[in-house]
């Protein structure tokens, strides 16, 4: 990770190295955070972070859930990721919000603790590398993602990414780029940091809400992508041995961007290329950097 300037917390900005907690912050012994990943891209009109707005609504809609009173408006919480991307030198960068129950008391209670909120950015590049050309070898999981009855799965809460730690860990000792996680019934769910996606004879498909993923920012970009671009689309399960015999798979993740999927569990997948998937890439890549008309009202725009 490179260093950048400045760190927001609290309603102001602190040099990087200044950016510090106490060991006994509440958040770090008892996972009571939540947060968001963003990312800021250069375009022909200067750098602008891409879909900010449902971003922060969700980092909003996560608070709600745990019941944190954050103190900071969504314009305040938008401005300041602006101040921030401003105030670093990064023209592309990953922007991470995060609120937490913070250091003064101690115990499980969490309503007693007063609520922190931060944000940092940094340069960094895709999550899985460039899997333009090999893809990703992934592997199911033994490890089975949270069940919505026993955490809220819809905030992206930092309790909930033990679980997916767990499975990253797991992969990757076996010899794997990524995991996948089934759910609780035995359906596939999503990747330990990404949602992901299936074609099989032209039509595109991905877990919906009710699987018990985090309904990713990213999905939903592709999803409006299939729409505009005419490509038939379903939220539908899909077992394990559906995966295998797709067309093409791929994980989608703000992080991640659409990282194609080359075998799962040893499997080659498809035959014949990743049309779709390069299609739905190539999109990607030219609206995040401000080069189709049509989605510049996903761009927030940083420099004046």
């Amino acid at each position: 990770m490179k260093p950048q300037s400045k760190i927001w917390m609290d309603g102001k900005l602190v040099p990087w190295d200044d950016a510090k907690i106490h060991v006994l912050t509440h958040g770090l012994h008892y996972g009571m955070a939540i947060f968001e990943g963003v990312r800021a891209f250069e375009t022909p009109n200067g750098t602008a972070i891409f879909r900010l707005g449902g971003h922060v609504e969700r980092f909003l809609n996560s608070a709600k859930i745990y019941r944190m009173d954050l103190g900071y408006s969504a314009k305040e919480i938008t401005d300041a990721c602006i101040e921030l991307v401003r105030s670093n030198p990064a023209k592309e960068c990953y922007i991470r919000p995060i609120a937490f129950t913070s250091y003064g008391e101690m115990g499980l209670n969490p309503l007693t603790s007063k609520i922190s909120v931060a944000i940092a950015s940094f340069e960094w590049g895709a999550y899985l590398g460039d899997t333009s050309k090999k893809g990703v070898r992934a592997t199911v999981s033994s490890w089975v993602r949270i069940d919505s009855r026993a955490m809220p799965v819809q905030a992206k809460c930092a309790a909930n990414y033990a679980n997916s730690a767990l499975a990253k860990m797991q992969a990757l000792s076996a010899g794997y780029d990524e995991a996948i996680l089934l759910n609780s019934n035995g359906m596939v769910a999503e990747g330990p940091g990404e949602n992901i996606f299936r074609v099989k004879d032209g039509i595109l498909s991905t877990p919906p809400a009710s699987s018990g993923i985090l309904r990713g920012i990213t999905r939903d970009t592709v999803i409006q992508f299939a729409k505009d671009e005419k490509i038939t689309f379903y939220r539908n399960d899909a077992t394990k041995e559906e995966l295998y015999t797709s067309d093409e798979v791929f994980f989608t993740g703000t992080a991640a961007g659409i990282a194609k999927v080359s075998e799962v569990d040893g499997r080659k997948i498809g035959d014949n290329g990743t049309p779709v998937t390069d299609r739905l890439a190539k999109l990607y890549d030219r609206a995040v950097h401000g080069r189709i008309k049509r989605y510049s009202k996903w761009l927030t725009p940083v420099r004046p």
